[in-house]
C-alpha cells in the first residue's frame, strides 16, 4: 500500500523516530493488513480501511495475543495503528476514530534492575576488564565508565567523537532518541577513563570520526560491549540482568538515593517525560523495604 510506505517515509524524515521504531511500526501495520487480507477474503483497499470498526481491530489484537503476544508488544502494535489512521485522517483518506476508540492493552509494571554501587564500580573499573590486549580493556572500560557515570545509552556513547573530549571537557553534547540534544556533566572518572584508552589506542583518531574503535579499527559495535559485560557478569557472579544498560539505570538510581531530584536526573537521562524517570522512585523504594527486611529485628 503506497500509502503506508510514504506514511513510514514521514516517520523517518519528519519526526524523526529511531530505526528500530519504524521497523517495528511497519512490522505491526504489515501483520494488520495481512490479517485484513484474510478477513476480508482478499487485499484491502482504502475503502475498507475507511470502513475500518473498533471490532476489526481488536479481532486483530486477539489474533496477536493467541499467537504469543504479550501487552507490551499488543501496546506497540495498536499504537502504530493509530499513527497510521491519523496520518490518512489528515489527509483526507479515512478516519482514525475506530483506533481511538479502542483501549490499549494494560502494561505490566516492571522496574529497572541496577547493579548495586558497588558491583558498578567493579564493572567500569579497567582492573576487572578481561581483553588480553591493554588498549581494547581500557576502551571497554571508559565506554562502560561512560554508561554508569553519565547515564548514556550505549549508542550515545559509541556515536562520540574524538573532538567531544577536545580539552579535557567538563560536560558533553549529546543527541539522544528523536535526535533531542541535552547536556551531561562529564565526571573526572569518565574523562580520565577516556584518556587512557586514547593513549592507548593503536589507530589514528580523527577529531571527527568516532572515538571508540573494533579490534580492526572500524567503529565500535554495541555487541562486542553486551559481549564483554556477559563475559564480566561471568567473572564477577553478577546476575543475567546486569547489561550495559543496567548501568545507565544504576546511574539514575544511585542519584535518586543519593539526593538528586527527579526533574534532574529526567534531564540527564534525557526522558521526554517525568513519567518515563518517575519509575526510579519504585526501584528505590524497593531497595529501602530489601534492606529494611533484612537488618530490621522486628521484621
Amino acid at each position: 500500500m503506497a500509502e503506508r510506505r510514504r506514511w513510514l517515509a514521514t516517520l523517518a524524515e519528519e519526526r524523526r523516530l529511531s530505526e528500530k521504531t519504524i521497523e517495528a511500526y511497519e512490522r505491526d501495520t504489515r501483520q494488520f493488513l495481512t490479517f485484513l487480507t484474510g478477513h476480508l477474503a482478499g487485499p484491502p483497499a482504502l475503502a475498507d480501511i475507511r470502513a475500518l470498526r473498533p471490532a476489526d481491530l481488536r479481532g486483530f489484537l486477539a489474533q496477536r495475543r493467541k499467537g504469543g503476544a504479550g501487552a507490551r508488544t499488543l501496546g506497540r502494535g495498536l499504537a502504530g495503528l493509530r499513527s497510521f489512521l491519523r496520518y490518512l485522517e489528515r489527509n483526507g483518506l479515512a478516519n482514525a476514530a475506530g483506533a481511538a476508540a479502542v483501549r490499549s492493552p494494560k502494561q505490566p509494571k516492571s522496574l529497572p534492575k541496577p547493579l548495586t554501587d558497588r558491583d558498578a564500580l567493579k564493572v567500569v573499573t579497567a582492573d576487572a576488564q578481561l581483553a588480553e590486549e591493554p588498549w581494547i580493556a581500557a576502551r571497554n572500560a571508559a565506554v562502560l565508565t561512560l554508561l554508569y557515570g553519565c547515564g548514556l545509552r550505549i549508542s550515545e556513547a559509541l556515536g562520540l567523537t574524538a573532538d567531544d573530549f577536545a580539552g579535557m571537557p567538563t560536560s558533553l553534547r549529546i543527541t539522544g532518541k528523536g535526535g533531542k540534544t541535552r547536556i551531561v556533566p562529564l565526571i573526572a572518572a569518565a574523562n580520565e577513563a577516556v584518556a587512557a584508552y586514547r593513549k592507548l589506542c593503536p589507530y589514528h583518531l580523527g577529531q571527527r570520526e568516532a572515538l571508540f574503535r573494533g579490534a580492526r579499527g572500524g567503529r565500535l559495535q554495541p555487541a562486542i560491549i553486551q559481549r564483554e559485560m556477559q563475559k564480566l557478569r561471568t567473572a564477577l557472579g553478577l546476575p543475567d540482568s546486569a547489561t550495559p544498560h543496567a548501568l545507565r539505570h544504576s546511574f539514575a538510581t544511585h542519584l535518586l538515593a543519593g539526593g538528586g531530584d527527579l526533574r534532574t536526573i529526567q534531564e540527564l537521562l534525557g526522558h521526554a517525560s517525568l513519567s518515563t524517570t518517575q519509575v526510579y522512585t519504585g526501584v528505590d523504594s524497593a531497595r529501602l523495604l530489601e534492606i529494611y527486611d533484612r537488618a530490621h529485628p522486628r521484621a
